[in-house]
């Protein structure tokens, strides 16, 4: 009997492995793979695009700086639409600057301005505290780090990238590039690079060979390009109903008003460069991957480890306090259902508005976006990713 359970746990183990990837191992090395980590396989992990970016903030860079700020949350948009197989992965991403004379010589001149996170409005913070000054671009270093601190995790499943973007020679630094790409290799991680300036220009500095040493794509963008926005009949109301979805939520803990304060933030940040990147961030805000459970009751209670035997009065928004469980649960009931209606709403004017984009006669053509986009996309349909 025992042997039986024991063969049933392997086989189990074996299909969580293959799930997602077209490229099926030869059956005796999925059963030595699941033999040696049965205990972590007896637990299936949901499937993670994990982007790790790494940007240029050197003094010639502040187009490609902006570029990554107004374009953020229409590439999040595009990821929420992605399945394997049937489910929907989860998304991190991971933020680190290189090339900049106030960063550390010691450490190469790069810094990890944010771990792999799911926090959106953090990672959007993340991004608009970049600023740029001249400095050595070391390419192999900032990967090599990267690879070395990040939690990649060993699931079959996920989607691991690395963007590098920069335009000065790949060779730079005391790590070599094919080092590091090597590692890359060894980790499943691919190497997508991204040259500011001219293609040709690009391959001689190394920054196709750096991408093809992991099976990456290289592309050239013109980083000082304006990022173009394609106004809908659809935005106004979109925006509105943003409005609305920010009263649903209720910020408890030490961390509530920060990260509220925190979320209108970066809502005020997307408008700045334009309303149509603010639509896209609304958008954002109603997928699947703005999730706030840390400060916000209402994400927090649809947690597994959640219990309102656990919460404390100080812990409690004002409107709250002194209520009983029996109040507290009927008032985030009923922030749910609102928020639930809200995002059904935004997103099927959001279907619209992609609609209505789709048949304009000239569609943006934002450098950074389209690069990082066509090469997740590509790269993900080896391991049967689709795209609603």
């Amino acid at each position: 009997m025992k042997t039986l359970f024991r063969t049933l746990v392997i086989t189990v183990s074996i299909a969580s492995f293959t799930a997602c990837n077209a490229n099926t191992k030869q059956e005796k090395q999925n059963f030595a793979v699941a033999e040696t980590k049965l205990e972590t396989t007896l637990k299936t992990e949901k499937p993670e695009i994990k982007v790790a970016l790494l940007l240029d903030t050197s003094n010639s860079m502040d187009g490609l700086i902006d570029q990554a700020k107004a374009q953020l949350w229409q590439i999040v948009n595009e990821l929420s639409y992605a399945k394997c197989k049937e489910e929907s992965p989860d998304l991190k991403i991971a933020l680190y600057e290189y090339g900049n004379d106030n960063l550390n010589a010691d450490e190469g001149y790069l810094r990890q301005v944010i771990a792999f996170s799911d926090d959106l409005d953090e990672i959007s913070k993340s991004l608009f505290s970049l600023t740029t000054n001249g400095g050595n671009e070391y390419c192999g270093k900032v990967i090599q780090t990267a690879l070395n601190q990040l939690d990649w995790g060993n699931n079959d499943n996920d989607l691991k990238f690395i963007f590098i973007a920069g335009n000065e020679p790949y060779t730079q630094g005391n790590v070599s590039y094919k080092d590091a790409s090597k590692l890359a290799h060894k980790n499943d991680v691919t190497v997508n690079t991204i040259y500011c300036g001219d293609y040709n220009q690009g391959i001689s500095s190394y920054w196709k060979d750096g991408a093809d040493l992991t099976h990456g794509d290289y592309m050239a963008i013109n980083h000082n390009q304006s990022t173009v926005h394609i106004a809908s009949p659809y935005d106004d109301k979109i925006l509105e109903l943003n409005k609305k979805l920010n009263k649903t939520y209720v910020a408890y803990g030490k961390a509530g008003r920060s990260k509220m304060e925190l979320q209108a933030e970066q809502d005020s940040n997307a408008m700045d460069y334009d309303k149509a990147n603010a639509v896209s961030r609304t958008v954002s805000k109603s997928s699947k991957f703005y999730k706030n459970s840390s400060w916000d009751l209402v994400d927090a209670e649809a947690e597994k480890s959640f219990s309102y035997d656990d919460l404390k009065e100080e812990q409690l928004p004002e409107e709250l306090k002194g209520k009983s469980k029996t109040e507290i649960k009927s008032y985030i009931n009923k922030k749910r259902k609102e928020r639930e209606a809200l995002q059904k709403s935004i997103n099927d004017l959001n279907q619209k508005r992609r609609d209505y984009i789709a048949k304009q006669s000239k569609s943006p053509e934002n450098g950074l976006e389209n690069a990082m986009l066509r090469a997740i996309k590509s790269q993900a349909n080896k391991k049967n990713y689709i795209w609603d």
